[in-house]
């Protein structure tokens, strides 16, 4: 097997005609602002102009927006407070795009200091020295973002820097800047700087970002150096761990100008926004089979078997519709050329019967309370058998579908399941009177292909046994058999 590489970053190249020197900078009309002037002088301009402001982000658009909207214009850091998979962490990578496309920096600099705003004794005298022909550099803005996970472990050296032994037994003092290896927020000056699970922090940790967020200087070993960072430091918690696994110190807390409560998707419609949107689906998923998913997602939220507190991840539905396509795209790999029309292979179309494997296979990003110990599986089958009930009554409740009903009289029965091919299902039910206005509700009334139409037959057929009109089998082998009435 050969070896497998990661593939190499992309770093973006600057235009050729921005200005490569401090003097044709200032030509320029360049004004230096800090990073929350930035960030709120490009939020107005895309205010004004209609453009997306947070591109990518579903189900926040009359809720967090508008308050992170006023925290950034306000010149506010934030901490964004919420259960697990609610979008935290997306919606703080997404405050990147209000940054300048390109902004100037002192080439070799660590702390990306402003060639108009130098920090460090070194770069003031290297700007005195060399004056308006002093090349810059520039910084793209996908550059100027740092993130950190908290976990008890993070140090001091790993945020805010360390001594360097090195540079100290060259003969440089401690007061001197140079002797200090800078952590991850000092080299995210002139950026956003994102602390994933704030909570999860050591105390004393907490404290020397406390620093940096109200003196806007670092402290190394005892040692107060003198760096007005200029940055915008927003935190993401989960009000679960103010109580469990640690808490956001008082003083922090307090520092923070803003505190945003986020949540799961209000409702389904937008819960299937985001699902279309953030899943990789390998085979087609209808419609009516990722409203199932959709639901399915939010009765286990809603359930007084699973533990409200921890949550239940938008990262689940998500990936119960990639776990479904999976299975559609699996029965089209095993299926014989030979069971469909003319030969052809089997479409990759999922069914509501697909769905099913997705209880084992999730079952691990759900926390269940303490008392349902060994019915996770079962509990889980049950809130699916729900879900599928409603969304076959959302679409299909006045139809008539006593053609469906036919097909199973007199001891008959129709088998389908995993592995039956849609030519196969197809075959055992004939031409169903009804059939057509189904395959409308289920906006697969144009033309549809034979998969598209079996997974429309599946949907009835296992709607019909959960509103008690059919029964239902499943065999040794897998397959599920529909027959009499349940």
């Amino acid at each position: 097997m050969g070896r497998v590489t990661a593939p190499t970053p992309v770093i973006p190249v600057p235009p050729a005609d921005l200005p490569g020197t401090l003097g044709a900078l200032r030509a320029a009309g360049h004004q230096y602002r800090t990073v929350k002037q930035e960030l709120r002088d490009n939020l107005l301009a895309r205010m004004r102009s209609g453009e997306t402001r947070f591109p990518g982000i579903v189900g926040y658009d009359d809720t967090v927006l508008p308050e992170v909207e006023r925290a950034l214009l306000a010149g506010h850091d934030m901490v964004l407070l919420g259960e697990r998979g609610q979008g935290k962490t997306r919606l703080i990578r997404s405050l990147g795009a209000l940054l300048d496309e390109w902004t100037p920096v002192l080439p070799g600099s660590v702390l990306n200091e402003h060639p108009m705003h130098p920090l460090t004794p070194a770069s003031r005298a290297q700007v005195a020295e060399a004056g308006d022909d002093l090349p810059i550099g520039w910084l793209h803005r996908s550059m100027r973002y740092g993130e950190k996970l908290a976990t008890p472990d993070t140090s001091v050296g790993d945020l805010i820097g360390d001594v360097d032994p090195i540079r100290i037994a060259q003969g440089r003092t401690l007061g001197d800047p140079e002797t200090i290896h800078f952590g991850l927020v000092p080299r995210t000056n002139r950026g956003i700087f994102a602390v994933n699970e704030l909570p999860d922090l050591a105390e004393r940790i907490q404290v020397a970002l406390l620093n940096v967020l109200e003196e806007r200087d670092i402290q190394v070993r005892g040692y107060q150096l003198r760096l007005p960072l200029d940055l915008l430091l927003v935190a993401s918690a989960n009000p679960e761990d103010y109580t469990n696994r640690g808490r956001i110190i008082t003083p922090l807390k307090d520092r923070f100008g803003a505190e945003i409560r986020t949540h799961y998707p209000v409702d389904l419609e937008l819960e299937l926004a985001l699902i279309r949107q953030e899943a990789d689906l390998v085979a087609e998923v209808p419609e009516h089979v990722l409203e199932v998913l959709a639901r399915f997602a939010r009765a286990v939220r809603e359930s007084p078997s699973v533990d409200p507190r921890s949550g239940v991840s938008a990262r689940f539905a998500i990936a119960a519709a990639e776990t479904v396509a999976g299975a559609a795209l699996r029965r089209a790999g095993l299926l014989a050329a030979s069971d469909t029309p003319e030969g052809r292979p089997e479409a990759a179309v999922a069914r509501v019967g697909d769905a099913v494997s997705v209880t084992s296979t999730l079952r691990g990003k759900v926390e269940f309370e303490s008392g349902e110990e060994g019915r996770e599986t079962e509990i889980l089958a049950h809130l699916l058998r729900t879900a599928t009930a409603e969304t076959f009554r959302a679409h299909l409740a006045g139809l008539d579908l006593s053609g469906f009903t036919a097909l199973v009289e007199d001891g008959a029965a129709i088998e389908t399941g995993e592995l039956v091919s849609a030519a196969e299902l197809l075959r055992q039910v004939g031409t169903v009177p009804g059939l057509a206005k189904v395959l409308d509700r289920l906006d697969l009334g144009d033309a549809p292909t034979s998969e598209e139409a079996a997974a429309a037959v599946e949907f009835v057929l296992e709607g019909l046994h959960l509103t008690r009109r059919l029964g239902k089998d499943v065999t040794d082998s897998g397959r599920t058999v529909y027959g009499g009435r349940g």
